[in-house]
C-alpha cells in the first residue's frame, strides 16, 4: 500500500509549526513595540546635565521660545541655545541670577571652553523621515501642537507621538492647529479668551473661521504623498 504522507511528514509539520510560532512571535513583538509609547516616545523625559525648568523660564518669567531657540522661524531644524545665551542671565562676573550655583557648572564650563553642553535630545523623528521646522511655524502651527505646554513642564517630555499617522492627521485637517503667526510661540494662548489679541483675527469670529480663511487665502494644502517626508 502506498503512503498518503511522506516519511518525513512529522518533521515537515514540526518545522511548519515552529515557523508559525516564530512568525507570530515576530508580528506580536513588532506590534507591541511600534504601537506603544516605547516606540513613539510619548512621556519620554530624559535626565539632562542641567536641571533647566521651562515652567520657570517660559511660564513664570514669560520668556519667549525664540529667546533661546533663535532659529525656529528660519531653519529647518530647531536649535538649542548656546551657553552665552544662558550667561546673559547667569553670569557670575556680572552678579547675575544664581551665577555661582553648582547646578549651573556645566553651563559655566561650556562658556569658558567653547564646548557645547551635552543636552539629551527629547523630540525625535526617525532618521528616514524629513521634517522642516521652519515651514510649520511660518504657516501658523504653534509650538504647543507638537511640544505641548512646555511652559508648564519642569522637565520637558515627549508630548506627542510624532508618528506617521499623527502627522498625516494634521496634514489632512490642519485647521485645528492654525493660529496667527505672531501667536505661534504664545504657549498660554486661549483661542476662546484671547482670540481678538491679533490684528489678523479682527475680521473673524473664531479660530475655526480664521483657519478656514488662512487655508483658502494661503492655498494651504499640506501634501500627504510619501515623498513629502521620505525623500
Amino acid at each position: 500500500m502506498s503512503r498518503i504522507f511522506p516519511k518525513n511528514s512529522r518533521q515537515i509539520a514540526a518545522a511548519l509549526g515552529l515557523g508559525v510560532v516564530l512568525f507570530g512571535g515576530l508580528i506580536t513583538a513588532g506590534v507591541t513595540y511600534y504601537f506603544t509609547p516605547k516606540y513613539t516616545r510619548v512621556g519620554y523625559t530624559p535626565y539632562q546635565p542641567v536641571p533647566y525648568s521651562h515652567r520657570i523660564h517660559a511660564g513664570q518669567l514669560g520668556l519667549d521660545c525664540t529667546y533661546c531657540h533663535t532659529n525656529v522661524f528660519e531653519s529647518p531644524h530647531a536649535n538649542l541655545p548656546s551657553p552665552n545665551v544662558c550667561m546673559n542671565c547667569h553670569d557670575p562676573a556680572k552678579g547675575n541670577i544664581k551665577g555661582d550655583s553648582p547646578l549651573l557648572a556645566p553651563i559655566r564650563d561650556a562658556f569658558k571652553t567653547g564646548r557645547p553642553v551635552d543636552w539629551v535630545k527629547v523630540h525625535k523623528v526617525p532618521d528616514f523621515a524629513y521634517f522642516n521646522h521652519q515651514i510649520h511655524v511660518n504657516r501658523g502651527v504653534s509650538c504647543v501642537s507638537c511640544h505641548g505646554r512646555v511652559d508648564q513642564m519642569v522637565e520637558v517630555r515627549h508630548e506627542q507621538p510624532l508618528s506617521m499617522s499623527w502627522c498625516l492627521d494634521c496634514h489632512r485637517n490642519p485647521e485645528p492647529n492654525l493660529r496667527p503667526n505672531e501667536l505661534v510661540t504664545k504657549l498660554d494662548w486661549d483661542s476662546a479668551k484671547d482670540w481678538k489679541v491679533s490684528p489678523l483675527t479682527q475680521n473673524t469670529d473664531s479660530q475655526e473661521a480664521f483657519a478656514r480663511k488662512m487655508v483658502k487665502v494661503s492655498a494651504l494644502h499640506p501634501p500627504t504623498n510619501c515623498t513629502t517626508c521620505h525623500r
